[in-house]
């Protein structure tokens, strides 16, 4: 007899960003590591020779409910002041944050690290008066890399 598997569900996790108080999101884009293959043609070789190149870590998406938190509009206003030029010290827009698994109970199952991400997208959601929904804000963010940390 094998060990059971246990299957993460995907509804249940939170997100912990340091210098924002309330990080309450609904959805999160999944997290992917991307590593480009390099291709050499040797003389004479009838298939290339393939080796792993450049690493890349492609955007996050979250996703909330529009509330009266600045939170997220101050992290964009902080890189659209600091590309602008207008006199911000860049690393104040650089974030660390967490996203945690957490098991029905609450109990966290697993915890995965995003370094040095700063906001690159924010969307304040669209209006539309025959909708029975909530609004729903979106930030998209750009990490420099993160890591699965062990439970």
């Amino acid at each position: 007899m094998g060990t059971p598997t246990n299957w993460y569900t995907k509804f249940k996790f939170v997100i912990e960003i340091d210098g924002i108080a309330r990080a309450a999101f609904t959805k999160c884009s999944e997290l992917a590591i991307e590593i480009a293959n390099v291709e050499l043609r040797e003389g004479g070789r009838l298939h290339p020779h393939n080796s792993p190149g450049t690493v890349k870590f492609p955007e996050i998406t979250m996703e909330r409910g529009v509330t009266d938190d600045f939170d997220l509009y101050n992290w964009i206003r902080d890189t659209y002041d600091a590309a602008s030029g207008t006199g911000m010290n860049t690393p104040d827009l650089y974030r660390t944050f967490d996203i945690v698994q957490l098991d029905r109970d609450g109990s966290e199952l697993e915890r995965y690290t995003v370094f040095n991400a700063y906001c690159r997208r924010y969307a304040a959601g669209d209006w539309d008066n025959d909708a029975d929904e909530n609004r729903v804000e979106s930030v998209i963010i750009q990490p420099e890399y993160w890591e699965r940390v062990p439970a």
